[in-house]
């Protein structure tokens, strides 16, 4: 609900601050000596401006961009290791009042079956998103006063955090996704016990964003840019950004999401938690041959290992819209969350545990269909960790307790053992004796990279009590 009374300043993001950043760009990155300048800088892990990084994302040198992506992925390891942390969307409902191009969710969508969840569907949700091994979600609707209002989310919130499967398991975090609002509804989800508020911006360009969004409240440039702002205030310390890419120039998309994340660091200390990297797909209704904008693989990766290299904090987020192939690639540049066996629909999981198909309702097309089984065994057997660990939440390590905790470098050491034991929650739980197998050694793996002796031999214990039946133990 728009309130002309609360911050929507969005002198920030400064179109001519922009065009001469990406001008001055295209000239500085032909002085290779400082373009590695800037490399050395950013090796530091204290990040780059966006007219820093706005130099490495004119690189087309062959060697210069082996550097880049080099780069890329020895911060991502140092900060990150090789943890990938995994999580579900969950779509509430599709009813939507507003008219965005790209989605299939706009409101003139006549072939869009409308559909909301009642409490019963939601269990059922529920249950079968745990069946999947999820701890974590992340829950989507579109925008509509009547048929989702905030009182409908908060519902669905409470029903969620209540529900108990057989096995006493239940959802522990819920990331939240929904229209831009007031302070005073951000302090009501902040009440609610949710995570990271998530907001994807789409678009920074006023024109393109003007064109893009022509009817209901999301038209609103200002009050839209600002909603990150408006949810610090109200007590929502961790917050996700994201952009559309492919509905305007991703130069341009991507100097505004680190003005973004500029000016919040300015205002509260900490930038954003997450930044996500989406990429205009297929959706009922909408002809992606009417999107002049579109990234090729190649550009979509180089914009990934910059925006790694210039929030190195931040996670980074890529969901099934891409394919297994190039989310193989985006993990060795930067990405450290990604979503599995997702269903974009209404009601898709509980039809069908493995896949979800639930096209009919959906606001987009996945190009990953695998089963958490495919995805796990993907992960380890390219030596990552998959975690569905929840621990900092819980702990109130969140908006600057954790960025203290991440640039200090004392973060991995509760990170790592936390997903460990949550892969072996999921390999007791879940795993086919393959899996199991191939999980266990990554376990054995990696438990001796644990640097704190004592921390190592609880993790053990604990490990062992998990085997044991024992849940839902973190550091």
């Amino acid at each position: 609900m728009y309130d002309p009374k609360q911050f929507h300043d969005t002198t920030f993001i400064d179109d001519e601050e922009i065009l001469s950043t990406l001008k001055d760009a295209k000239e500085l990155v032909e002085d290779k000596e400082y373009v590695r300048s800037l490399l050395d800088k950013a090796r530091t892990c204290k990040g780059l401006t966006h007219r820093e990084a706005a130099v490495l994302l004119e690189i087309t040198d062959p060697k210069l961009e082996e550097e880049l992506f080099h780069l890329a992925k020895e911060i991502k390891e140092k900060i990150y290791g090789k943890r990938i942390v995994l999580f579900a969307p969950l779509y509430l409902s599709n009813y939507c009042i507003n008219r965005c191009e790209y989605c299939g969710f706009h409101k003139d969508n006549t072939v869009m079956l409308r559909k909301k969840l009642t409490m019963e569907e939601l269990d059922e949700e529920v249950e079968a998103i745990l069946a999947l091994g999820h701890k974590r979600i992340a829950i989507e609707s579109g925008e509509d006063p009547v048929e989702t209002p905030l009182d409908y989310i908060i519902k669905c919130i409470e029903r969620i955090y209540k529900y108990k499967n057989s096995k006493d398991e239940s959802i522990r975090r819920i990331n939240v996704n929904i229209a831009a609002t007031t302070v005073e509804e951000y302090e009501r989800l902040k009440a609610a016990d949710v995570g990271t508020y998530i907001l994807f911006q789409e678009t920074f360009h006023r024109p393109t964003y003007a064109k893009m969004h022509t009817v209901g409240p999301k038209s609103n440039y200002d009050w839209h840019t600002t909603a990150l702002h408006r949810a610090q205030q109200g007590g929502l310390d961790d917050v996700g950004t994201g952009v559309l890419y492919g509905l305007y120039n991703y130069k341009y998309e991507m100097v505004g999401q680190l003005m973004l994340a500029e000016h919040m660091e300015e205002m509260f200390g900490v930038g954003p938690h997450t930044i996500s990297v989406p990429r205009l797909r297929m959706a009922e209704g909408v002809d992606l041959n009417s999107f002049p904008y579109l990234l090729t693989d190649e550009e979509f990766l180089r914009l990934i290992a910059v925006i790694r290299i210039a929030t190195p904090y931040t996670g980074m987020i890529l969901s099934t819209r891409e394919t297994p192939e190039t989310r193989k690639k985006a993990l060795e540049l930067g990405i450290s969350q990604v979503s599995a066996a997702s269903c974009t629909g209404i009601g898709g999981y509980h039809k069908d545990i493995a896949h979800g198909s639930c096209d009919d309702t959906a606001q987009f097309k996945v190009s990953d269909e695998r089963t958490p089984e495919e995805i796990l065994t993907w992960l380890c057997e390219d030596g990552y960790i998959p975690s569905y660990c929840t621990a900092c939440y819980r702990e109130g390590r969140t908006g600057d307790r954790f960025m203290y905790l991440a640039k200090s470098g004392e973060i991995k050491n509760i990170c790592q053992p936390n997903a460990l034991l949550t892969l072996k929650e999921y390999l007791v739980g879940y795993a086919s004796e393959d899996l199991k197998e191939l999980g266990e050694k990554v376990i054995e793996k990696e438990i001796e990279k644990i640097a704190d002796e004592k921390t190592k031999e609880l993790t053990k214990k604990q490990l062992k009590q998990i085997e044991e039946g024992v849940q839902d133990l973190y550091f």
